[in-house]
């Protein structure tokens, strides 16, 4: 675990990271040799790009990460810990466009209220996206408003959690004849698993390595 966990080393590490030139393009060589980039991703290599936010406080005392528990209304993924996101849509210019507007739109984090910091490279999902994760520093004092046919509700997990690999659960899954290696989280009442999970250990990996 880096020794100086604060919002200047994030920003530092970070600052190398940048934003896909295709959004719909999951990278899939060598690089990035995870099985969920290949598996994930169909034969014809058609994806819907999307984008989510990961929104970072600085509390003074720690970082935190802000994660939402989605609505049991849901027709996808009920029920489930995620961050902010969804597909992009053509009035979006940039996929951090989309990732901002989705934050605004389900927790009430204005676009003005974010510095953004970063990107993770797109993510496959089985259901048919590239997910871009988008690192942004939230404003300390913004208020969260849920909206709450989306979102049950919204948490914060210290970063020095999600560091330290001692609080992940390993195990596989088999998907269409392969085992792919999965991570989780348990933090409190709370299980962070699948692509929520993968963003959170593919950012403790720059974090550490890059």
């Amino acid at each position: 675990m880096p020794r100086s966990l604060n919002a200047g080393f994030v920003t530092t590490k970070l600052a190398r990271t940048r934003p896909p030139g295709d959004p719909k393009v999951v990278p899939t060589g060598e690089a990035n040799a995870h099985p969920m980039r290949r598996l994930f991703v169909p034969p014809d290599g058609e994806l819907i790009p999307a984008g989510v936010l990961i929104p970072l406080f600085d509390r003074g005392a720690e970082l935190t990460v802000l994660l939402t528990e989605r609505s049991s209304a849901l027709k996808h993924h009920a029920g489930q810990i995620a961050f902010p996101g969804g597909r992009m849509e053509r009035a979006d210019a940039t996929i951090a466009d989309t990732a901002l507007r989705e934050a605004h739109e389900e927790v009430g984090i204005a676009p003005s209220r974010v510095r953004l910091a970063g990107y993770l490279e797109p993510l496959p999902t089985v259901s048919g996206y590239a997910v871009t994760p988008v690192v942004g520093f939230v404003d300390d004092s913004v208020q969260l408003v849920l909206d709450p046919s989306e979102v049950s509700d919204a948490f914060e997990v210290p970063l020095d959690y999600v560091m330290d690999e001692r609080n992940q659960r390993k195990g596989m899954r088999r998907y269409q004849g392969s085992e792919i290696p999965v991570v989780e989280f348990n933090y409190e009442r709370h299980r962070i698993w699948g692509a929520t999970a993968h963003m959170l250990v593919e950012l403790k990996n720059i974090l550490e390595n890059n």
